[in-house]
């Protein structure tokens, strides 16, 4: 990697740490509107790489807006509000639909309302599993994915030769996975014992089930790239591509914290 791009990921990933560790410190509102940011952005982004170009405009922002409704009403509501909330984004599409098939029939098609609610379920719903997390929490499963990626851009950088599955990323190897496992869990161990209330165990085990959803959703979103024939994901951050490109780990290791401390309480 060029050092000018590598100074560009830094300023971009120390500018990002910056805001959000602004809008926890703050809470309340800027947690919500950061919330609300990361959505939409990551929205516009996943439903863009489906249908490109200015025409599909309106449908990139009828997903940005189902998105706040869906946020706002974890808020206001919590989980249950967050559900029902999303029942009724899949019947306002499915009218939608309706809709347009009664005008275009055998033109219209419900790839367009597929793509929205995709895009609901992969961003807005595992997003909002934040509002019922702590910060503490939320900074521990922010670090587990930095750590992750962190150490394993380095582990692959350094000793990376063998492709763990050059199909879907292939710039993955076998030595930045394992360097991003065992960076994941002694970083999640040493923040655990420090600030937490579980034994060693369980912080090495959690370490190690949040890395494998980070790498899983990483995964996920390199397949998607490929398929769809795509680089990036956008071109928000310098250095690192798309907002998706920066949190495709989060959107999986946030639901696996949120259901492992259901059955391990992690903090006091």
């Amino acid at each position: 990697m060029q050092a000018s791009t590598h100074q560009q990921r830094i300023f971009t990933a120390g500018l990002a740490v910056a805001l959000v560790s602004l809008a926890l410190w703050q809470g309340g509102v800027l947690v919500t509107l950061l919330l609300l940011a990361l959505c939409a952005l990551g929205q516009w982004e996943f439903t863009d790489m489906f249908r490109p170009g200015p025409e599909h405009k309106p449908l990139r922002l009828t997903g940005v807006a189902l998105g706040a409704a869906l946020v706002l009403a974890a808020q206001l509501g919590g989980p249950n509000a967050a559900l029902w909330t999303f029942a009724a984004c899949f019947w306002f599409l499915a009218l939608r639909f309706l809709l347009r098939f009664g005008r275009e029939q055998a033109a219209a098609s419900f790839d367009d309302e597929l793509v929205l609610l995709a895009s609901l379920a992969y961003i807005p719903l595992m997003l909002q599993l934040l509002l019922i997390l702590s910060t503490r929490e939320i900074v521990l499963v922010i670090l587990s994915t930095t750590f992750s990626d962190t150490a394993a851009f380095y582990a692959g950088t350094l000793w990376g030769k063998r492709k763990i599955w050059p199909k879907v990323s292939p710039k993955k190897s076998w030595a930045g996975s394992i360097g991003g496992l065992l960076g994941c869990m002694l970083g999640v161990a040493v923040y655990g014992l420090y600030l937490g209330q579980a034994p060693l165990p369980a912080w090495l085990m959690l370490g190690a089930l949040l890395n494998l959803a980070a790498q899983l959703g990483d995964f996920f979103e390199s397949a998607l790239k490929r398929c769809l024939d795509v680089k990036d994901s956008g071109t928000l951050l310098p250095g690192h591509g798309g907002l998706l490109d920066r949190i495709d780990s989060l959107l999986l290791a946030l639901p696996c914290y949120a259901l492992l401390r259901l059955i391990q309480p992690f903090f006091p």
